[in-house]
Parts: structure tokens; sequence; C-alpha cells
């Protein structure tokens, strides 16, 4: 390790990804201003956008809503207009249409994970309470065979068999 690798200043994930979520859409700040606010150099920004972009991360500041909105906003638009829309936030094409095909399936199923904790107690608590139904119908029958058994046996048996 060298005297310039100590000096370098590290910055964590987080503080990158919220940097570079204001350079693009839906906020699209100016480069020069967030190196101001944030106290990294233009080229450094530059260079996490880029990375950001390359790794797939291209929708980086759309929040769920924000995208809902988008592909509400693009919903009654022609193709050309949609590309220009798309072009003028940023954005291809695919990702629109991939938010689109997110909120529709988001449609269907529900997300357990959205599912509120009262919620899953309360199919926690009715699955105990099934479980317990069946074991108890189990011994019921248990029960009602047995005694069907008892009966038989004792038609079958003389009465004066035990003296």
């Amino acid at each position: 390790m060298g005297a310039e690798d100590t000096t370098l200043a590290r910055y964590g994930q987080a503080f990158k990804d919220k940097a570079v979520a204001r350079l693009l859409p839906p906020e699209s700040a100016e480069l020069e201003v967030v190196a101001r606010e944030v106290g990294v150099s233009a080229g450094t920004l530059e260079r996490w956008r880029a990375d950001a972009l390359a790794s797939g991360r291209k929708s980086g500041g759309w929040t769920p809503v924000a995208r809902l909105e988008a592909v509400i906003a693009t919903a009654s638009m022609s193709e050309a207009d949609k590309s220009a829309w798309c072009r003028a936030q940023g954005l291809f094409p695919s990702e629109l249409d991939e938010w689109r095909q997110t909120a529709t399936a988001s449609l269907g199923a529900p997300d357990t994970t959205t599912m509120s904790a009262a919620t899953r107690a309360e199919r926690r608590r009715v699955r105990e309470l099934e479980r317990d139904l069946r074991r108890k119908d189990k011994a019921l029958a248990e029960a009602a065979a047995l005694l069907v058994l008892s009966k038989k046996l004792a038609g079958l048996l003389p009465k004066d068999a035990d003296e």
C-alpha cells in the first residue's frame, strides 16, 4: 500500500448511489451542482454515473411511484411521441416497457413482502387452527372407531363368559 492509497477518499456505495441518483432522471441535476454539494469532483461523479449506467442501474432515481406515473403518462402516446419523451427523460423505451410489465404483474398475485404484519399473523393463526382441527377430527374418528369395535366385541361375546 503506497502513500497515494492512503490519501484517496473512500466513499460507501450508499453515498455513491445517492449522488448518482441525483444525476439521473427524474431529478437530472447538473453535474457541477451535485459535485459542489457532495464535495466530489465532477470527473469522479461522471465515472460513477457511467459505472451505474453500465451495470444496469439506468433507472437510478426513479421511485416505484414515479415509474408508475411515467407508464401512465406515456400509455396513450404514439411510439414516436413515447420515444421522444423517453429521450427527454434519459430513458430507453425498453425500460418503460419493463416498468409497465412489472406494474401489470404486480396487480395479479399478492406479494407476501407487502403484506402487513397483522395479515401474516392472522394467516399463521388460521393455519394453526386448521392443523389443530385436523388433529381433533382424527382423534374423534379414532374414538368413534374404538366405540364401534367395543360394541361389536360386546355383541360377539356371551354375557356369561366373564363369570
